[in-house]
């Protein structure tokens, strides 16, 4: 049966999940969310998800939300990208949450802000801010790079999978790669795996279908 994922375009957040299940190998197809027309606030959107987010799985009669689980559940179902031991497993649960507090948590905010908020709504000290916390997360992510491949043990596994989520975007959101040497190349490294996909080209829906 062929897992769907709810998710946008713009959703990092998604991006991360529909990206696991990409790389994986799993039988899987995008189901379109109209986020900015409301559809995550209908009933029928909440009745299958209560906190009103993307991204949601379907895989059966089996729904799960929040981009980390997701994506624990892609590596464990396909038996890729996950970890050797419980120790690795803890290292790789370490750098989701530290992702999820610190790098996407400042990012999607601060993104959806500087591009998607209308201009009048827009707060320049909240931004800047929100830019600097997300800078002293990425010196910390681009440091944990520095002499190695990737972020946990010699291949990729879905703690890059989960950090790299926003980092891909083009809008404007205080993320340099020129800035990052170690994250550059390691999203090159991404980049170049078997699969690798552009969030708006793996999930349908763009800033470009709203101009």
């Amino acid at each position: 049966m062929t897992i769907q994922l709810r998710c946008f375009g713009e959703s990092g957040n998604a991006y991360k999940a529909a990206l696991t299940l990409e790389l994986s190998g799993l039988e899987w197809e995008p189901v379109f969310v109209d986020f900015f027309n409301g559809a995550t606030r209908t009933p029928d959107f909440r009745a299958l998800n209560p906190m009103g987010e993307v991204p949601v799985m379907v895989d059966g009669n089996y729904v799960l939300s929040q981009s980390g689980a997701i994506q624990d559940y892609a590596a464990e179902k396909s038996g890729r990208f996950g970890w050797a031991d419980g120790n690795a497993r803890r290292e790789v649960l370490r750098w989701l949450l530290f992702d999820n507090h610190k790098i996407s948590g400042v990012a999607g905010p601060l993104r959806f802000n500087m591009n998607f908020l209308p201009e009048e709504k827009r707060n320049a000290e909240v931004n800047a801010f929100m830019s600097m916390r997300l800078g002293s997360a990425l010196k910390v992510l681009d440091a944990n790079l520095g002499g190695r491949d990737w972020l946990v043990g010699g291949g990729p596994t879905i703690a890059d999978f989960a950090t790299c989520g926003y980092l891909f975007y083009g809008e404007p959101f205080g993320f340099d790669r020129a800035t990052y040497p170690n994250i550059d190349r390691w999203l090159g490294r991404i980049s170049g795996l078997p699969g690798w996909t552009h969030p708006y080209d793996l999930m349908p829906g763009s800033p470009a279908d709203r101009a």
